[in-house]
């Protein structure tokens, strides 16, 4: 990418689009487009043509998606499903009808097998069976992709895929139901706090392995992979390091300043018993992560304390 190169963000206002911007900008970048939901729906095939047709970008990064928790991907998997199949599609699809030279799809972990091999390789993908409690984003993700895979292989496009692991910073959704694990962690810890509760709950047993990467660092790669790679194959996103659930709410308890007493809830779903990514494929390319689990977690939770409109949603 040149530095006046036109680049369109989709999904700018979410954590993971608002951090490329981030990057992009920090990184000199001049010409970065951006439409805010109300302004353009991805979901609707026609916007997304129009958009294309007048805007005309050379480069996309695709952040935009539907995204929660466990609950709510239980609770809606046909919604995650169809929401997230219908922008990546509108978006791929029109992207390459314009001749955009390069696109970057953002995807998940979650689309790896349950029981992969530890840690995930990029090549463990579709080898066995998915884990039910996000089957229906990991499909979608999956799709989007194999679209990417599929247009580069019967048109020559250069449409490459990151996958991201655990992610948490600046501008992350704190909603108490819709939220990942880290960030409902400091969310309710937060509250124990104020509210000087003797104990929380959390759900599972707390043994689940977990691996985080702070939010800027996947920017950072997702410039650097724009400029430094091509390939069909994706590229893994994470820090090649993991802790469980249970030391990962002592950690954040700590930065919080919660002095209580945690309680688990059995009964609730612990989802996948182990997400450690296999990062070699980052690494041999020349990227490392930067921000430490500790250090990030104080950088978030300094962030939900700043934007208390955040912790609303």
């Amino acid at each position: 990418m040149e530095k006046v190169s036109k680049i369109y963000v989709a999904g700018h206002r979410g954590m993971v689009g608002s951090a490329i911007v981030r990057e992009l900008q920090r990184q000199g970048y001049t010409n970065i487009i951006t439409r805010t939901h109300k302004e353009l729906d991805l979901c609707r095939q026609d916007q997304v043509e129009d958009f294309f047709k007048q805007e005309k970008p050379e480069y996309v990064f695709l952040a935009a998606a539907k995204v929660g928790g466990i609950i709510a991907n239980q609770n809606a998997l046909a919604d995650f499903m169809y929401d997230n199949m219908i922008l990546e599609m509108n978006v791929i699809h029109a992207a390459w009808q314009n001749g955009c030279k390069k696109l970057e799809f953002l995807g998940s972990s979650c689309i790896y097998p349950r029981m992969a091999s530890q840690p995930m390789a990029e090549s463990c993908l579709l080898t066995s069976e998915l884990e039910k409690t996000n089957e229906a984003y990991a499909l979608a993700k999956i799709s989007g992709l194999k679209y990417c895979e599929f247009l580069n292989r019967q048109y020559g496009t250069d449409y490459i895929s990151v996958m991201p692991t655990n992610l948490y910073g600046p501008n992350d959704n704190y909603h108490p139901e819709h939220s990942h694990v880290l960030p409902a962690l400091i969310r309710r810890f937060h509250e124990a706090k104020e509210l000087r509760l003797k104990e929380v709950t959390c759900w599972g047993d707390g043994s689940p392995l977990r691996e985080f990467l702070y939010v800027d660092d996947l920017a950072n790669l997702c410039v650097f992979l724009m400029n430094n790679y091509s390939g069909n194959e994706t590229v893994n996103a994470g820090t090649g390091k993991e802790l469980t659930i249970k030391s990962l709410t002592e950690l954040v308890a700590k930065v919080v300043g919660y002095e209580g007493s945690v309680k688990w809830d059995v009964t609730r779903p612990n989802g996948t018993p182990r997400k450690l990514l296999d990062v070699s494929k980052a690494t041999k390319l020349g990227w490392k992560y930067k921000t430490e689990l500790e250090d990030g977690v104080r950088l978030a939770y300094k962030d939900f304390i700043e934007n208390p409109m955040r912790a609303e949603r």
